[in-house]
């Protein structure tokens, strides 16, 4: 196969308005099959998306926050707070990514931990977070 191939990825940020689904362009194939027929927690995607969103950075598809903003429907505020998740440790950030949905475990909710510089303390607050049942099966 010769040129470039155009895959396009939807982004539902999730606004509550009616509209149309944001679409971003990347030049090589994702290999995301789409759902496993299990729930995917809001916060799983949002990290998701953080992590994809600095890849499109890396790789300069993507100029800067501003310009993923104006294709996703945000502002650059929202998408300065989806791009923080980042600054989580990367066992946290892991973990986003496979927990089932959690009453209470949201962006917002998460932004003190995020404040932390120092992982340690990030991982304890985390840990605080998750309900009694989850803190103990991870000890």
């Amino acid at each position: 196969m010769s040129g470039p191939e155009e895959i396009r990825y939807e982004v539902d940020f999730g606004t509550g308005k009616p509209g149309p689904i944001k679409s971003v362009s990347s030049g090589r194939n994702s290999g995301y099959a789409g759902p496993a027929g299990c729930a995917v927690s809001r916060i799983a995607r949002l990290m998701a998306l953080a992590l994809r969103f600095e890849g499109l950075l890396r790789e300069q598809t993507m100029q800067d926050y501003a310009e993923l903003a104006r294709l996703g429907g945000v502002t650059r505020a929202r998408m300065t707070q989806i791009m923080k998740l980042l600054d989580l440790a990367p066992d946290i950030q892991e973990r986003l990514l496979f927990l089932p949905p959690l009453k209470g475990l949201n962006e917002r909710s998460l932004r003190s931990v995020v404040r932390r510089v120092d992982w340690n303390e990030q991982r304890s607050a985390f840990r605080q977070m998750l309900p009694a049942k989850r803190r103990r099966a991870r000890r």
